[in-house]
C-alpha cells in the first residue's frame, strides 16, 4: 500500500511539473512573438519606469495624463543644463556671479518697497518668472540671453542690450523704475546670466528656454472657468484675492501676488495669456514640470484668462510695437492691422487671427 501511495504522489508531481513547463514555454513563445513584431514594425516597447521627455501637445480637452511623448524634438544639440557651482571662478568675478544670483532670487529684498538698496520695484522677485534662478526648463530660463543679446526688439523697435532687457523687466514685471544699468547690481546680474549661458552658441534654438507655446483652442479662453481652476489649484498659495503670501520679514513674497498693486503690470510679458498659459502649464501648481504637468491645456488657457482679467498696475504702451503688423497675436491692446477686436486678441479664439495674419503676409 505504501509503495502504491508513493507511486501516485510521484505521478501527480510529474503531472504538475509538466503543466508548469508547458506554461513557461507558452510565455516564452509569446515574448519571442512580441519581440519579432517590434523588430519588424520598429515599435520597441518602453519600460514604464523609463523617464519620459514630454512636450505637451495635447488638445484643449485632454487631461495631462494623455500628454504625448515626443523625444524626436529633443537632441543633445539643443538641450541645456545649468553649470555646476564648482565652475564659479574665485575672486571678484565669482563674487559678482554669486551676488547676481542672490539679486535675481531675492530682488525685492534689495529693490522692493522695503529694499535695502532702493525702493524701485514691487514685492516680486525676478525668480518669480524665471524659476529656480533662471535655470528651469520652460520657465523663462537665462540659458540663451548672453548668446543672443544685443538683438533687435520688435516691441521697442530698437536694438536692445541684455542690460536694457533687465531694465525692461524692472519697468514691467516688477512694475517699477529702472536701476542704473551700469551700476554694481545690474552688472552682477549680468555676470550671473553670462556664467549660466557660457558655451551656448549665438542664435542657438534651445529646448524649453522660454514658455511653451501651447496649441490654440478653437474657442476663446473662459475667465469664469479659469476662476474655478484658480480656486482648486492656485488659491492655496497665491491667496483668495491673488494677493500672494508675504515672507516672514515682509520685504518680499514667498508666493507672488497674481494681481493687485504689487503684481506685474499690463506691459509685462506675462500679461499676454499665451505666455501665462504656457508658463503655468509646465510649472503650476507648485511641483509641476513639463514632463509631469498638472493642468490640461484648456485649464491653462482659462486660468490665464482669469488672472489677466484682474486689476493690476497700468503701463503706458503707446510707443510699443511701432510696426503694428509685428504685434503678437495675443497682445491685448490695439490698434491692429487685422479686423479682429481687442477682446479676441486678449482671449481668443486665436486661429482666425493667425490665419488672417498669414494672408496679410502674402
Amino acid at each position: 500500500m505504501k509503495d502504491q501511495q508513493e507511486y501516485k504522489e510521484f505521478t501527480r508531481a510529474i503531472i504538475r511539473l509538466s503543466r508548469y513547463t508547458v506554461f513557461i514555454a507558452i510565455i516564452a513563445v509569446a515574448c519571442i512573438i512580441v519581440l519579432v513584431i517590434s523588430l519588424f514594425t520598429g515599435r520597441v516597447p518602453v519600460s514604464p519606469a523609463t523617464p519620459a521627455l514630454v512636450i505637451n501637445t495635447n488638445t484643449s480637452t485632454q487631461s495631462p495624463a494623455s500628454a504625448v511623448i515626443h523625444k524626436a524634438s529633443i537632441s543633445s544639440s539643443n538641450t541645456w543644463s545649468p553649470p555646476d557651482d564648482s565652475t564659479i571662478p574665485k575672486g571678484n568675478n565669482g563674487r559678482m556671479i554669486r551676488y547676481g544670483r542672490e539679486l535675481i532670487a531675492h530682488t525685492a529684498d534689495y529693490f522692493g518697497p522695503r529694499g535695502s538698496i532702493a525702493h524701485l520695484a514691487n514685492g516680486m522677485n525676478c525668480q518669480n518668472c524665471h524659476l529656480d534662478g533662471g535655470t528651469k526648463t520652460y520657465a523663462n530660463n537665462f540659458a540663451g540671453v548672453t548668446a543672443n543679446y544685443p538683438k533687435f526688439s520688435p516691441r521697442s523697435g530698437k536694438v536692445a542690450s541684455a542690460a536694457l532687457r533687465i531694465a525692461e523687466c524692472f519697468e514691467r514685471s516688477l512694475a517699477g523704475k529702472v536701476p542704473d544699468t551700469a551700476g554694481h547690481e545690474v552688472q552682477a546680474m549680468l555676470a550671473y546670466i553670462t556664467w549660466l549661458g557660457r558655451g551656448v552658441k549665438k542664435e542657438s534654438k534651445l529646448f524649453g528656454n522660454a514658455s511653451e507655446k501651447i496649441p490654440f483652442m478653437d474657442h476663446a479662453a473662459d475667465p469664469l472657468k479659469g476662476h474655478n481652476v484658480f480656486v482648486a489649484k492656485c488659491q492655496s498659495c497665491h491667496g483668495k484675492n491673488g494677493e500672494g503670501l508675504l515672507s516672514a520679514g515682509k520685504a518680499s513674497y514667498t508666493y507672488p501676488p497674481l494681481w493687485g498693486k504689487d503684481s506685474y503690470n499690463d506691459g509685462a510679458g506675462m500679461y499676454r495669456i499665451g505666455n501665462f498659459a504656457g508658463f503655468v502649464k509646465n510649472n503650476m501648481p507648485n511641483g509641476a514640470t513639463y514632463q509631469r504637468p498638472q493642468l490640461s491645456n484648456e485649464e491653462a488657457w482659462d486660468v490665464a484668462a482669469f488672472v489677466n482679467s484682474q486689476p493690476r498696475p497700468h503701463k503706458d504702451q503707446r510707443r510699443d510695437w511701432p510696426k503694428i503688423n509685428k504685434k503678437p497675436i495675443d497682445f491685448p491692446f490695439g490698434p491692429y492691422e487685422d479686423k479682429y477686436a481687442q477682446t479676441q486678441h486678449k482671449f481668443g479664439p486665436f486661429k482666425p487671427i493667425q490665419n488672417s495674419q498669414k494672408l496679410l503676409e502674402k
